[in-house]
């Protein structure tokens, strides 16, 4: 046991800090036998823009997991590890580690290959591998096409969230969308905002609120206001809401359809929770 600890201990100083203090076991380019990994996305990764890769190791040697990157070539820089740490595996443990998403790159295509490297220890071996990142639901293409979307209206409009005006139970809270051209050019229609799994709209056409509001470079600002509603008033929604107040919004971009989301800020976020519970009379 003394024996084992010492590796272990050894081994953990190694992952943390790149230097052996003996010479390791050399190891082989890939990922050890029996480790394979993942790319996901949980809904609480969205808003900060960060994914998951999954590690499983199916061998009968516990595995230590240092650094991790995912290299895609839609982003402008390597995806990393958010927590500098190190993860141990026993034999049939799958451990989920976050890491950065960087800037996506909007002159490669939505549809790429990504690749995962690890740095990992195996008792003495010790070593770095990398391998395809197979996903476990598509998200990667989505995710470069609607933030590719953002940046390209971004340069026509500048699109925001203003004022919220809270409402009585039921009637329509008031939720205004201000828009003005942006500093890049073109012009931009946003031509509806969809509902979310939390709220929808008064007149909602196929889940979403028609608007048609046209910016071009010599438009004034202009606003909108989206008359909203709970779409439903189970108190477990608001409690643990992630994306209800997340809006996505259809435009087109000199001609060009597009769609890309549009979040609310904390405090208008903490704004919107406040009249649902209200509204649905649970606060």
């Amino acid at each position: 046991m003394p024996e084992l600890c010492a590796a272990i201990a050894g081994a953990l100083l190694v992952l943390a800090t790149g230097c052996a203090a003996t010479d390791p076991t050399p190891a082989p380019s890939g990922l050890p036998e029996g480790v394979t990994v993942a790319v996901t996305q949980l809904r609480s990764d969205v808003a900060d823009r960060q994914a998951q890769v999954q590690v499983r190791n199916d061998s009968d040697a516990a595995v230590m997991i240092g650094a991790v990157r995912v290299d895609d070539p839609r982003f402008t820089g390597p995806a990393t590890r958010v927590v500098d740490r190190t993860s141990t595996l026993a034999p049939g443990a799958t451990v989920n580690v976050r890491v950065q998403l960087a800037t996506v790159d909007c002159t490669v295509p939505d549809e790429a290959a990504a690749t995962v490297t690890i740095d990992y220890a195996v008792g003495a071996q010790m070593g770095s591998g990398t391998a395809a990142a197979p996903e476990v639901f598509p998200f990667l293409a989505a995710l470069h096409r609607r933030e590719c979307v953002a940046l390209h209206a971004a340069d026509a409009a500048e699109i925001s969230f203003g004022r919220f005006t809270p409402s009585a139970v039921g009637a329509p809270a008031m939720l205004e969308v201000q828009l003005k051209p942006g500093i890049g050019g073109g012009d931009l229609t946003l031509v509806d905002v969809r509902e979310t799994n939390l709220l929808t709209f008064t007149g909602v056409a196929r889940g979403a609120f028609p608007v048609g509001a046209v910016v071009t470079p010599i438009s004034s600002p202009q606003s909108v206001d989206l008359p909203l509603l709970p779409a439903r008033c189970d108190p477990h929604a608001v409690q643990e809401d992630k994306r209800g107040t997340v809006f996505t919004l259809d435009v087109e971009i000199d001609g060009e359809p597009g769609q890309f989301t549009l979040a609310a800020d904390p405090d208008l976020k903490a704004q919107i929770l406040r009249w649902v519970t209200s509204w649905c009379g649970y606060g």
